[in-house]
């Protein structure tokens, strides 16, 4: 499975304002991402951190990512092997952390439409991505630009540089 499509994806529903220290809580942050990974989301899902597998993807509400400025809140999906997280919109903050770590991030304004557990593919259209919900629907997300998918592409910015560097 590639960054920039994913096929029969679970998705894992979340609500509105998810903050940073419900994706990475602030007690465990002195460890690495593994175990950050095993309390991430336990305050609002406490079967994700065990349930969640490689390609599953968050369909969250509105401010995903609000909170602090930690960087560990997407590297942790990331680690978790997320392959994206659908939501109408993002922290300022979160949002380019999540790109700059390889996480891809849809902003999608029909989200709330996607149920808990439902199967989903992404395509994309050029540079705009589409969601492919299991009874046939599609909802339309925000283009990216080609410089935030090639971080994706990458696995991250730091990834990316050094790929640049070297070629």
């Amino acid at each position: 499975m590639t960054q920039r499509a994913f096929h029969n994806a679970r998705v894992w529903r979340l609500g509105v304002d998810v903050d940073t220290d419900a994706l990475a809580p602030g007690a465990y942050m002195k460890h690495g991402l593994e175990v950050i990974g095993w309390h991430c989301l336990e305050a609002v899902r406490s079967d994700f951190a065990s349930g969640v597998r490689e390609g599953d993807v968050i369909v969250a509400g509105a401010n995903f990512g609000i909170g602090s400025s930690r960087e560990q809140a997407a590297g942790v999906l990331r680690h978790l092997g997320l392959a994206a997280v659908i939501a109408p919109s993002y922290s300022g903050l979160y949002f380019r952390n999540a790109f700059n770590l390889g996480l891809l991030l849809l902003t999608c304004p029909e989200a709330d439409k996607i149920q808990e557990g439902e199967r989903v593919a992404l395509h994309f259209e050029g540079d705009t991505p589409q969601v492919m919900r299991a009874n046939g629907q599609v909802l339309m997300c925000a283009q990216i630009p080609d410089f935030l998918m090639d971080m994706v592409d990458a696995g991250g910015l730091l990834p990316l540089l050094k790929n640049r560097q070297q070629g």
